[in-house]
């Protein structure tokens, strides 16, 4: 137990372009699987808040959706709530992948380091015109040449916005200890906001949500896009201990439904099975989980779905 005098408490938003591996960090930092990982860029929907413990200070980790030019309603609303997310923060870390970044400049480089380069020109200008100091992290650093990372750290520091840079790998923590201790120094003096053992400050509802929609995606990502949803419709805690949960997965053309399902139902079952299995592990105890897919053009304008996931439908 720590001294109640010396406890801090507060925020970190950790923004970024999709992919930049935000969730990554958040698990690392937090030590437990907060927020759902997948190949999948836009797979956070919704602010997950990671607790991460650093000596007296607790700091809740604000893990925005990845920040990008938005086109559809959901997009509209996923980062009208990154931006929020930024906004309330005591502190703000701007995650970069620095050999995407590199990659975008040269010829090697893909689509998609080209789109991430420009939706981190995007925050960048965001950053300027609201005056907002950040702290700079060039994440997936490995094997990558010291030079070639400080000359990066040097041209993304002309643009105004960076207060300090942190050189990491959320993947194998290379540089995350000096940047968790960095966050605790931010955090205001004041009482822990939440129970020293607790990791995640999200709904038990939609963590399960996510989880299946981690395992849907890790399964189906190359035939599906982003054309499916789950909700959690029903969550009963039995006599025995154990749990009921039903769910639905929703995607938006009835040709998607049979890549769900698979074979003789055999996808599906593949999914519900890897869901339960980390369900069982995360909630400590036997989880009953029951899938339906369903087919819904319209699933992105669904009022229901946008509030299970705390985001703002009239954006």
């Amino acid at each position: 137990m720590t001294d109640l005098e010396n406890q801090r408490a507060g925020f970190a938003a950790i923004i970024g372009a999709p992919n930049a591996g935000k969730s990554t960090l958040v698990n690392r930092l937090t030590g437990s699987k907060v927020s759902i990982v997948t190949q999948k860029v836009q797979t956070t929907r919704f602010p997950v808040r990671g607790i991460a413990m650093e000596g007296d200070a607790q700091i809740v980790l604000v893990d925005t959706p990845g920040i990008f030019t938005p086109r559809r309603r959901l997009d509209r609303a996923m980062v009208a709530s990154a931006w929020g997310g930024a906004e309330d923060a005591d502190i703000v870390v701007h995650l970069i992948d620095a050999q995407s970044h590199i990659n975008a400049e040269s010829r090697e480089g893909t689509a998609a380091d080209r789109r991430s380069a420009d939706d981190t020109e995007t925050i960048i200008a965001n950053l300027q015109s609201t005056g907002t100091k950040v702290v700079l992290a060039l994440n997936k650093i490995d094997g990558m040449r010291r030079d070639t990372l400080l000359a990066l750290s040097q041209n993304l520091f002309e643009s105004g916005v960076y207060s300090e840079v942190y050189m990491i790998s959320a993947a194998n923590g290379d540089g995350v200890e000096d940047l968790k201790q960095r966050l605790a120094l931010s955090m205001p003096k004041g009482p822990w906001l939440y129970p020293e053992d607790q990791a995640a400050d999200v709904p038990v509802r939609v963590l399960a949500a996510e989880i299946t929609r981690e395992k849907v995606y890790l399964r189906v990502h190359e035939e599906l896009p982003y054309s499916a949803a789950v909700e959690t419709t029903s969550f009963e805690d039995r006599a025995d201990g154990s749990a009921r949960i039903e769910q639905t997965i929703y995607v938006e053309r009835e040709s998607q439904r049979p890549i769900v399902l698979g074979k003789g139902g055999q996808t599906l079952k593949w999914i519900g099975q890897k869901a339960r299995e980390e369900l069982n592990e995360i909630l400590g105890r036997q989880v009953h989980l029951f899938l339906t897919v369903k087919v819904d053009p319209k699933w992105q304008d669904s009022r229901a779905l946008y509030a299970q996931f705390g985001l703002d439908f009239d954006v």
